[in-house]
């Protein structure tokens, strides 16, 4: 994201979503030519031709009277699945079983009940979108997306074994490549937590709401419950996310907007996303064992009031792509409240060199800027053709930052600065040296993201004063060792991350 992203409709079913903020919209990913040194060279996955997929019957019968529209089938590599298409609108708790064959499609936008709106009420739809371990979900051609309004929830609970995949319709047939990206909208989240930058009330009076642009249909997001409860979402990949609908307008894999501190979130995996990994917008959010891979902007972002406790988190992004590994901010409304407040723990951060055409803040692995206060504690990010971070001062208070066991394998510069920083600000505000901080750390890391020797030999910070969210590490980065798999069986493998042969590649899809 170059600054914030706003959300867009197009026609009356197909709404898409970019980032937002208070003086322009997202860019997509930079694209061009770029040069790359990597440290090791990995291995591209083959896709596997398996064909044992069998089209199930029909569709299943779901609660919502609509019911499942049945498309026939469609063949890939993997065999040939049945198609069962949902409503644009789910107006009644269904669930999406597994079974054999059988592939859930979303021809378009598709909202998980109507927007209850900002506070609430006995008015709610309170429709709950129940997806079964297992399940894949795809979008079709065009802007296709999931919107789970205010007022309702999605239960999308796979398992290490069995993940739910949402991907694109490419994916299915096979067709795509290392460098497929945007082929879909992706996955929204609309809640009721505070937020800022808003376009109608007010932060002071407590009424601050956020929308998209240029449609009645909006969707619309904020309140002020910041324990509002979106649902559950765990062991989840969104592959090839992230449509393009013009210029600097396009969606993300994960996009939380207003959510609250009642929503689930764990084992999440954005891979290939023509934009942000995931991106939030406002709320109070938890989330622990995140996986973004091959993201075309930036890795993590955060804008318009976050507070967020983030643990156990890899950002890897792929040759030639990729901005920063992390965007935070709430820039040109540094007054507004909640102030931004992110802190996060155990994240292991891989950037490959990006373009010099890029706006500034892309070529510094860490970005940090307006109404924001980070808290960053025992991560390693290995980024050597690139500067560590870049500060962003404006207003009489600027972004902060709060560092202890960080390590940072960067270029020689290693610093950028702007507004009231500059590099030599910037460098104070990391404080390499003190705190158990590195900024000239020799990375020794293994199969990419597991930690090695020198790893291992950090300090390591102690996360109880964090608070309850956190839990106790004795090591610093997001993989202590091969003997710490949480990332295995539930992700999928590809060239820029390859996650051992308990993940199948992105490129074909889980036939079991």
């Amino acid at each position: 994201m170059k600054l914030y992203k706003n959300l867009i409709l197009v026609g009356c079913s197909a709404l898409a979503l970019a980032g937002c903020g208070s003086d322009d919209i997202a860019s997509p990913g930079t694209g061009g030519n770029v040069t790359i040194t990597n440290t090791t060279t990995p291995t591209t996955p083959t896709t596997p031709v398996d064909n044992s997929v069998k089209a199930a019957s029909g569709c299943p019968t779901i609660a919502d009277p609509q019911g499942l529209k049945d498309d026939g089938t469609i063949t890939g590599p993997t065999g040939t699945w049945r198609v069962c298409t949902l409503p644009a609108r789910i107006n009644k708790s269904i669930t999406l079983a597994k079974i054999p064959g059988l592939l859930y499609q979303m021809a378009g936008r598709v909202d998980v009940g109507t927007d209850g709106g900002f506070t609430k009420t006995s008015a709610d739809s309170n429709v709950t979108l129940t997806i079964e371990p297992g399940v894949i979900v795809y979008g079709g051609t065009g802007v296709s997306w999931l919107a789970v309004n205010r007022g309702n929830k999605i239960s999308a609970v796979g398992t290490a074994a069995r993940p739910i995949v949402f991907t694109s319709r490419d994916n299915v047939l096979g067709l795509n490549t290392e460098t497929s990206q945007g082929q879909w909208g992706g996955v929204v989240l609309l809640g009721r937590a505070k937020i800022t930058d808003c376009n109608f009330g007010s932060t002071a009076a407590g009424t601050c709401e956020r929308s998209t642009e240029g449609s009645a249909d909006a969707a619309t997001f904020g309140g002020a419950d910041n324990t509002d409860n979106s649902g559950a979402m765990s062991y989840v990949q969104i592959r090839y996310s992230g449509y393009v609908l013009g210029a600097n307008k396009e969606l993300q894999s994960l996009t939380a907007e207003g959510v609250g501190s009642g929503t689930k979130l764990d084992h999440i995996m954005s891979y290939n996303s023509s934009d942000d990994g995931a991106e939030f917008f406002g709320g109070n959010v938890n989330l622990k064992y995140y996986v973004a891979v091959g993201a075309d902007d930036d890795s993590l972002d955060a804008d318009t009031g976050l507070t967020g406790n983030f643990q156990y988190g890899l950002l890897i992004q792929r040759d030639g792509k990729g901005d920063a590994l992390m965007e935070i901010d709430s820039n040109g409304n540094e007054t507004d409240s909640p102030r931004q407040t992110l802190k996060i723990s155990n994240f292991t951060g891989i950037q490959r060199q990006v373009s010099s055409a890029n706006e500034a803040e892309d070529l510094a692995s860490l970005f940090i800027r307006g109404n924001a206060d980070v808290t960053l504690v025992n991560s390693v990010f290995n980024t050597p053709n690139n500067e560590c971070l870049r500060m962003n001062g404006s207003g009489a208070t600027p972004a902060t930052l709060t560092a202890r066991s960080v390590v940072l394998t960067c270029n020689a510069a290693k610093y950028l600065g702007s507004g009231t920083y500059n590099a030599s600000t910037t460098a104070t505000a990391f404080g390499s040296g003190a705190n158990n901080n590195n900024d000239s750390f020799v990375s020794t890391l293994t199969s990419a993201f597991i930690n090695g020797a020198n790893e291992l030999a950090a300090a390591v910070f102690d996360v109880t004063g964090l608070g309850s969210f956190f839990s106790t590490t004795t090591y610093i980065g997001a993989v202590k060792d091969s003997n710490d798999t949480w990332w295995a069986g539930w992700t999928c493998n590809s060239g820029a991350a390859d996650f051992g042969s308990t993940s199948t590649a992105c490129t074909s899809l889980p036939t079991t």
